[in-house]
């Protein structure tokens, strides 16, 4: 499992034209399923792209979390993570979480993110979404698990 943190001031999804999910300051979050990922797995990346401390403290250095900070997080599932991009010019998905597979996982870590954090939105899985954000930074952060 893969998921690419952007630290943002805020951020946007459409599809097809219509907004379908925004947050102000917070974490933009892409989400990349792999094969033999599980609720086991989600739930461990939950715990720590909730923890990752990526927003300033008081002092200025990197010490607070999206929870310390109350900020939104936007989450959006992108197979694309999962793509495997060593040779070629062409990537491979062949180590991508298959979307009748992905989708109930994903779902279910979208419904454990909002039990866990206050300010949760999310975009369509499958669909073919335009992201709008302005990155603070820019931040940005690769957690594999």
């Amino acid at each position: 499992m893969k998921a690419l943190l952007q630290r943002v001031r805020h951020a946007s999804v459409e599809v097809e034209g219509h907004c379908v999910g925004e947050i102000g300051p917070g974490l933009l979050v892409f989400l990349g399923l792999d094969r033999g990922d599980d609720r086991v797995v989600g739930s461990r990346m939950l715990d720590k792209l909730l923890a990752y401390r990526l927003f300033a403290d008081a002092a200025g250095r990197m010490n607070s979390s999206v929870s310390d900070v109350a900020g939104g997080v936007l989450l959006l599932s992108q197979f694309t993570l999962s793509a495997d991009t060593r040779r070629g010019l062409r990537p491979s998905f062949s180590s991508a979480l298959p979307p009748a597979e992905a989708e109930p996982l994903y779902q279910w870590m979208l419904v454990q993110l909002r039990e866990r954090h206050p300010v949760v939105a999310a975009g369509q899985f499958g669909a073919d979404m335009q992201v709008s954000l302005v990155n603070d930074g820019p931040v940005t952060f690769l957690l594999e698990l």
